[in-house]
């Protein structure tokens, strides 16, 4: 694997970190700013809104330019979000500073996993999308807490400062070790990036990514009250077991990597399935404490173990211009963030228990592997009623999404 991943996984770290790391410091800036912390709250709302927007509209408005370029610029944004975050004076103008730091999100990771592939050979393109990823895993076992004891101790603002000292480590990384050569410019304009959301199998690979991560974040977004009220941990102790779920983030996202360039389909479907079976079983796992650690280490290996394969799905069945429909599936990401946690919400308003939102997470689950199979459908007719070149490379494992496509890459099954 090149070194230049490494550029990419700092720049993860740092964009990881930032994204967690206001939930640890809702107290401390509510009370620093005189707000409540539901209204503090907000904040997680802005950075997750400036993802979204930031995704697509980014990567669209960059399409003309080397994407190292692209990465070095959106990094250098990631920086100034951060710091002004740091000397924000009040709640709207940090409000608009995390709206900021949001923006680059989804297109750093969906222009580095272009990048990213395009470094290596084809039987390892899951890999190198998933060593990209594990700088997001690793902040939450590492950058997540140790942000957190600096906000605490040094003040939150001495928190943002930090992560902005990340971002420059990662232009610093990226300008050195992401060759010139490596990273051109695509030949598509805007024009054919767009072409590429037209297909159905992109928005259907989209569509897997909204429900499998809603059902992951349905969970997710509740497990401090599962861990209190149902296994029964002390609060002091959830810091703890959530870096168990960043330790089983890590494992997962590094086998889906490994597996998914064997099969990326398959891959994709056991782990969609393991979610299902995580998450149903939850409301078992949380009766005793060692039962509920192991749940949440799971949770995690689970969930990530489907994160490369449906970042390098999207960008096959876009393999013409593929780094906006990249980018759209990070915002599918955080899409699924806010919809599970809704979701899972609804449950838990309900009166059905604190362990509610996890079976609501399994349903989305298996929406997900409904509309995983879906796709597989689509894909198979499309393979029956293609010319016949084209059927002799789904023999050989490769179903075109369009004539466009086609002679540039396929889906494994």
């Amino acid at each position: 694997m090149p070194l230049a991943l490494l550029a990419l996984a700092v720049g993860a770290f740092g964009i990881g970190t930032t994204e967690f790391v206001m939930m640890g410091l809702l107290p401390d800036v509510a009370d620093d700013l005189g707000i409540s912390i539901p209204t503090a709250g907000h904040l997680v709302s802005a950075y997750a809104l400036g993802v979204v927007i930031g995704a697509p509209l980014l990567a669209a408005v960059t399409t003309r330019m080397s994407r190292r370029a692209v990465l070095i610029a959106l990094m250098a944004l990631f920086v100034v979000g951060n710091a002004l975050s740091a000397v924000a004076p009040g709640e709207i103008s940090l409000l608009a500073a995390r709206f900021v730091s949001g923006l680059p999100h989804g297109a750093f990771f969906g222009v580095g996993a272009v990048v990213a592939t395009g470094m290596v050979a084809p039987e390892r393109k899951a890999r190198s999308v998933s060593l990209m990823f594990l700088g997001l895993t690793v902040a939450n076992i590492v950058g997540v807490p140790a942000a957190t004891a600096m906000g605490q101790q040094l003040g939150w603002r001495a928190t943002f400062l930090g992560v902005s000292a990340i971002g420059v480590a990662a232009i610093a990384a990226l300008a050195f070790l992401i060759p010139r050569d490596s990273a051109p410019a695509p030949t598509t304009g805007l024009r054919g990036e767009l072409a590429a959301l037209r297909s159905l199998p992109v928005w259907l690979a989209l569509g897997t990514t909204v429900a499998g991560f809603g059902a992951l974040f349905a969970a997710y977004s509740y497990i401090t009250p599962m861990l209190t009220d149902a296994a029964g941990f002390a609060e002091s102790s959830v810091t703890l077991l959530l870096a168990l779920f960043g330790v089983g983030a890590t494992a997962g996202n590094l086998l889906g990597g490994r597996l998914a360039d064997h099969s990326l389909r398959g891959t994709l479907f056991g782990g969609l399935a393991s979610l299902v079976v995580v998450l149903a079983l939850f409301p078992l796992l949380m009766r005793t404490p060692v039962t509920a650690a192991a749940s949440v280490a799971l949770l995690g290996m689970a969930a990530f173990v489907t994160g490369s394969p449906l970042q390098l799905m999207v960008m096959e069945k876009a393999a013409a211009a593929p780094s906006l429909a990249s980018s759209a599936n990070q915002a599918a990401f955080n899409l699924a963030n806010a919809g599970g946690a809704w979701i899972g919400g609804l449950a838990l308003a309900a009166g059905f228990g604190a362990t509610s939102p996890a079976t609501a997470g399994a349903a989305l689950a298996v929406l997900g592997l409904a509309v995983a199979g879906t796709a597989w459908t689509v894909d198979r007719r499309r393979a029956v009623t293609a010319p016949a070149p084209a059927r002799e490379r789904v023999v050989a494992g490769h179903v075109p999404d369009s004539d466009r496509a086609a002679s540039h890459a396929g889906v494994t099954e």
